[in-house]
């Protein structure tokens, strides 16, 4: 299946959490959907492995990248060839768990500039004072 095709449904799900996704995706009107809930899936059932709870997870990112083409064709008129290019595509889903998501750094928060840094900023404003004043002088 074209990956252009994919894309359509995986846009429709990217902002559900893992386990809505999987139960909404049979009732959406795409071949794709089924592919689409497989790879969901197997992605919850390796989460589950690694002891992650299906109720915490959501989707970090969902990938549909283009793979390989097998090219046929088919014959046409006056000993022609249509090219028929049946394409493939690489499904990727990356999940992760939300109290990993929304913990933050206490120490990211909390914006101390270094006072040295500071110093140099109130010198170079000097500096460029002191040109202008210069080029005023000339004048």
């Amino acid at each position: 299946m074209s990956p252009r095709k994919i894309r359509l449904v995986t846009d429709l799900i990217k902002k559900l959490k893992p386990v809505d996704a999987v139960a909404r995706l049979p009732f959406v009107q795409k071949r794709a959907g089924e592919v689409v809930a497989k790879v969901i899936k197997s992605a919850i059932a390796d989460a589950k492995n690694q002891g992650a709870s299906d109720t915490d997870l959501i989707f970090k990112e969902i990938q549909v990248g283009e793979g390989p083409r097998l090219k046929r064709g088919r014959a046409a008129s006056r000993g022609r060839w249509h090219p028929i290019r049946k394409r493939m595509a690489h499904i990727r889903v990356v999940l992760t768990t939300r109290a990993k998501s929304e913990i933050r750094n206490p120490k990211s928060e909390t914006k101390t500039e270094n006072p040295k840094v500071k110093n140099l900023k109130a010198k170079v404003q000097v500096k460029s004072e002191d040109k202008s004043k210069k080029k005023e002088e000339e004048k």
